[in-house]
């Protein structure tokens, strides 16, 4: 089938509350730089770009197509590297990101051809002072980044608007569906949805999609790389390890801790030497999950203070460094999954060789976790079964089978790399994907 224009979406469906939304911002306008110097003094933000989120820049546009994305964080940064890769075959990219970590850490890291900076504040000055001044080609956001202004004003602009790996925690989905008409003046300002899976696509069309617009295309975060580790440190802390049994309880939240811990305990009771490392979700909670764990009686060390991982429990307090944990502990629960947050990503244990652990509430990444649960990749337990089951994986054939396991489910997996990066073009040429784009994406979808 031959190629034929790429259009937008029939025109958006008027809401009320994005009507009220755009008013209410205007009238927070004067706030915002006061606002950014006064995190600037809480030292919050780069002191050297802070002035980015008010959608003032040095850096010039460069000249020819522009593929503007956005990237939230770290964890969604990561994911996107190999498709910067791509579209810089065709474009130059503008990466933009909203925490300061994500930003210093993507700017090391992008490819030749990538310009990072940070998203404006979804107030009319800085949104189009961005806008104004890239002129962006296609815009692409990741995940659920959802800013009323920001999709309003580029969609006016008539510039191709795609959200990719598009994925609805079941937090966001109850608090959205509360607000279905706003959900839906947003999603129908989209060209294209490109779904990780089909319960996110289901997900999507919930909040009101135009079905013809949604694509299964698979997980960018199948075709990450593996996360960075520093050999160096790598092999201290594997000295300094040697002879322990180690697990690693990764990207906990409020509640997990406690779970983990008194499993922990009872590991402990059967391997005296055993060592928990705990890596938080949000490391800033690092010193109440530190006094509550003492408290509880548990022997704590603590990676941002130097202290020793000589004791019951290290606890990870650092960003930037899960690769080397999952590169120390042979088995790794992945938290998120013992309390209602929706678990966390399963590829990035996969792809270090770790053996996966998981709770029952994987709304997030409902798909993977089944087929990992299905062919025997990743384990289910429960606040009761975690000790017993990490005691079981001590025997490095029952770990290996895991991560064997693992790694032939996802390698059976097809990579959404390529896929989202045709959708791009197409929207950069302003055509729509042919009918053999659209086979591999196996969209548009159809429940």
């Amino acid at each position: 089938m031959a190629s034929v224009p790429f259009t937008d979406p029939p025109s958006p469906p008027a809401s009320p509350l994005l009507g009220a939304y755009l008013c209410l911002t205007a009238l927070l306008s004067p706030f915002a730089a006061p606002l950014l110097r006064r995190r600037l003094a809480a030292g919050k933000e780069d002191p050297d770009r802070w002035r980015e989120k008010l959608g003032q820049t040095n850096v010039p546009r460069p000249a020819g197509p522009l593929v503007w994305l956005h990237a939230v964080s770290v964890g969604e940064g990561l994911s996107v590297l190999p498709l910067l890769a791509a579209l810089t075959t065709r474009a130059h990219v503008l990466l933009t990101c909203t925490t300061v970590t994500s930003a210093r850490l993507m700017t090391a890291r992008v490819p030749p051809g990538v310009t990072v900076q940070f998203l404006p504040l979804d107030l009319p000055g800085p949104v189009g002072r961005f806008l104004r001044h890239w002129r962006p080609d296609v815009a692409v956001m990741v995940e659920s980044e959802f800013w009323p202004r920001l999709i309003y004003q580029t969609h006016r602009r008539a510039i191709p608007l795609l959200l990719v790996n598009a994925r609805i925690s079941d937090a966001s989905l109850a608090r959205w569906s509360r607000l279905r008409g706003l959900s839906r003046a947003l999603l129908r300002r989209f060209s294209a949805l490109a779904a990780p899976d089909h319960a996110a696509a289901d997900k999507l069309l919930r909040l009101g999609a135009d079905p013809s617009t949604v694509t299964v295309t698979g997980s960018l975060k199948r075709g990450a790389d593996r996360l960075p580790v520093d050999p160096a440190e790598l092999a201290r802390l594997r000295a300094a390890t040697v002879g322990r049994p180690l697990w690693l309880a990764a990207s906990t939240h409020p509640g997990e801790e406690d779970i983990v811990a008194a499993a922990h305990r009872k590991i402990s009771d059967a391997l005296p030497d055993a060592l928990l490392i705990l890596a938080p979700r949000h490391p800033d909670r690092a010193s109440a999950i530190r006094a509550a764990l003492q408290a509880a009686g548990h022997s704590v060390a603590q990676r941002t203070k130097g202290e020793s991982p000589a004791t019951g429990i290290y606890l990870a307090d650092t960003l930037g460094e899960l690769g080397l944990w999952f590169d120390l502990c042979p088995v790794s629960f992945i938290g998120g999954s013992l309390v209602p947050v929706g678990g966390h990503n399963a590829y990035e244990p996969a792809l270090h060789g770790s053996a996966i652990l998981h709770g029952p509430m994987v709304g997030n990444f409902a798909d993977l976790y089944a087929r990992l649960d299905q062919n025997g990749a990743a384990l289910c337990i429960t606040a009761e079964t975690l000790a017993e089951t990490v005691l079981t994986l001590q025997d490095p054939t029952a770990r290996d089978a895991l991560t064997r396991a693992a790694t032939s489910t996802l390698s059976a997996e097809g990579d959404a790399t390529d896929r989202v990066a045709a959708l791009i073009f197409s929207a950069l040429s302003g055509v729509t994907p042919s009918s053999a784009d659209a086979s591999r994406a196996t969209g548009p979808y159809a429940p």
